[in-house]
């Protein structure tokens, strides 16, 4: 499958130019919906990027879904990555992938996306410290999430939550795309982009909600209020 021309976070004029908004998909709390009908109404909304994250399917499974999403965003200004799975990213032609710190590294995700993507592979990795992030932008991610922010009942295995100062701390030390993730919501989501945060992941605060596409809708109107672009 040929992957679509999208431009990397590399390419944008400027950083913070990365889409604001970054909705994770959650059937759990998704209220009855598929990963396909959140990820079709995230983007109508206006979501800029989907992650497809699914801790409990089998690779033929998220394989499928990644494929439908994929099929449900064409015709949107949106980019598609596949949580962990490098496999199911490049066998569906999502745009990328975002990997944790037991994912494996992003040199072997680059080597392996190159046949099929060149260079246009976007890979994004999940960190907690500075000292993770200055590791990932080294070996070539494209943007680090730093989750999460704060305390969320979203992710079983989040941990603590980090922080603000942290967030500050991870944008004076990196010039790739940051974004913020975890326990963001309409009250605080302002707040992660006055400390740097050059995009803001949400799960709950738009997959949990009755109307996903207006939730998201919500949410840029107030990231529109403190970030241009």
């Amino acid at each position: 499958m040929k992957h679509r021309n999208i431009p990397k976070p590399a390419d944008f004029p400027e950083r913070n130019c990365i889409p604001a908004l970054y909705v994770v998909t959650d059937t759990v709390i998704g209220r009855g919906r598929s990963h396909v009908e959140i990820a079709a109404s995230a983007v109508a909304g206006g979501a800029g990027i989907i992650q497809l994250r699914d801790k409990y399917l089998a690779p033929v499974a998220l394989l499928r879904e990644a494929v439908a999403i994929r099929e449900a965003m064409v015709g949107y200004d949106a980019l598609f990555v596949v949580n962990d799975s490098l496999d199911v990213a490049i066998a569906s032609g999502a745009d990328g992938v975002h990997l944790g710190q037991s994912d494996g590294s992003v040199t072997e995700a680059r080597d392996a996306a190159e046949t099929d993507y060149g260079d246009g592979f976007l890979i994004g990795v999940s960190v907690g410290s500075v000292d993770e992030a200055c590791q990932a932008v080294d070996e070539g991610a494209d943007y680090v999430a730093l989750g999460p922010v704060f305390p969320t009942n979203s992710k079983a295995d989040a941990g603590a939550a980090r922080g603000l100062l942290l967030l500050q701390e991870i944008r004076e030390a990196v010039s790739v795309p940051l974004v913020a993730i975890g326990g963001i919501g309409p009250a605080n989501v302002q707040d992660v982009f006055r400390a740097g945060a050059d995009s803001a992941a949400v799960i709950s605060a738009v997959v949990a909600q009755d109307d996903v596409a207006a939730a998201a809708r919500m949410m840029l109107e107030l990231i529109g209020e403190v970030r241009e672009c």
